[in-house]
């Protein structure tokens, strides 16, 4: 199977302009929003007769049953990826193309699964900021080449990888960043924390729109 070769930097342009359509902005503003603000609140149901419970309990509620789960929902972490083990440090430092057989038979995940995979790689091979580079010497990976190297060992599709770079981008706009993702990476007292934590919330924002 032909592995597309991208570029960290070719993929964090195609994700800033997957970010900036229109359509994708429908998808951010969309799980955003709220059901309508309540009006005024019922008047207090009479108390039950000692001894008796009341009829609906969801009478005591000021909001609908709905609304609660959902805001339960978004507070939760993304779900961690399945079980597969990333190769050890020799895979790490080897081409990625030798990785390319691991990506037969394997389907499509959501991209807040492909961030679980791109932040189990940060975590285990390490992350690094040199200069339009998508690794170093050692193995550890840039976050867009994070993103790059989990598609290629067969954890998402390219449509999944540049969604899930336009979901990074997503939670960098919300941090106040006005840039892409590999200024954000190289930017001067960058840490590998400030990396996993970015990935992190990326992957919650995702998986709370149900991406």
């Amino acid at each position: 199977m032909a592995i597309p070769v991208l570029t960290p930097d070719q993929l964090d342009a195609q994700a800033s302009l997957l970010h900036d359509t229109q359509a994708w902005q429908s998808i951010v503003s969309g799980w955003e929003l709220t059901a309508p603000e309540p009006g005024p609140p019922p008047a207090p149901a009479s108390a039950p007769a000692p001894g008796r419970q009341p009829s609906d309990w969801r009478s005591l509620l000021s909001v609908p049953v709905d609304r609660l789960i959902d805001d339960a929902l978004r507070t939760l972490p993304a779900a961690p990826p399945p079980e597969r083990p990333l190769p050890g440090r020799l895979g790490a430092v080897l081409p990625d193309r030798v990785h390319a057989w691991r990506r037969v038979g394997q389907g499509d995940l959501r991209p807040s699964v492909h961030l679980g995979y791109a932040r189990q790689i940060l975590a285990e091979w390490g992350w690094q900021n040199t200069p339009y580079r998508l690794r170093n010497a050692r193995g550890a990976r840039c976050v867009c080449g994070a993103l790059l190297t989990a598609h290629r060992l067969g954890y998402g599709s390219p449509t999944t990888v540049n969604r899930a770079g336009a979901w990074l981008i997503t939670e960098l706009r919300s941090q106040g960043w006005p840039g892409l993702i590999g200024p954000w990476n190289r930017a001067p007292g960058r840490t590998a924390a400030d990396a996993l934590a970015l990935v992190d919330a990326a992957a919650r924002r995702a998986a709370a729109a149900g991406h």
